[in-house]
């Protein structure tokens, strides 16, 4: 799949997700450098903000604004914000943005989010934009893969996805 980065095409390296696909276990990186694996929310309704680094204005408000919906969407859903960044990076873009609510893991050490569900970008190796909603059967239910990186994702229709689900 071909994807834009400030209108330079790119290409996305690894399996991508289709919905009614199983969601792939992966592992990352959490704040504290311990180890997030995805199983941890088995059961849960997951949504997995897709974001190339949070130090640049579209990923910091894609993360600020599923970090203020998550509140509203119940016990049962998380939000795990997915980049390359180093988790120190993470940890203090949290701290600065009062992200408390949202669940932020890098997936720098081994790509393996990246891969299995087909967001690495080649030849940047950063994660592309999107957003993947995977339901408490572990199903994938929703999937968007932002054509231009530098665009955002569409909020309302991945919020109504999870909607449906709750």
């Amino acid at each position: 799949m071909n994807i834009k980065f400030g209108g330079q095409e790119m290409h996305l390296e690894g399996s991508h997700v289709k919905v009614g696909d199983k969601a792939p276990e992966f592992k990352a990186v959490k704040n504290d450098l311990s180890e997030f694996n995805s199983e941890e929310h088995k059961g849960k309704i997951r949504i997995y903000s897709v974001v190339p680094s949070i130090d640049t204005g579209v990923c910091s408000l894609q993360t600020k604004s599923f970090n203020e919906e998550a509140s509203k969407l119940g016990d049962n859903v998380y939000i795990i914000t997915i980049s390359n960044d180093l988790p120190f990076a993470q940890q203090r873009f949290c701290g600065a943005e009062g992200i408390d609510k949202s669940i932020i893991v890098s997936d720098y050490r081994d790509h393996e989010f990246g891969e299995k569900y087909g967001f690495l970008i080649k030849e940047l190796k950063l994660l592309s934009r999107g957003v993947v909603i995977v339901d408490k059967d572990g199903k994938v239910a929703y999937v968007e893969y932002v054509n231009e990186v530098t665009h955002e994702v569409d909020f309302e229709a991945a919020l109504n996805a999870v909607k449906e689900l709750v």
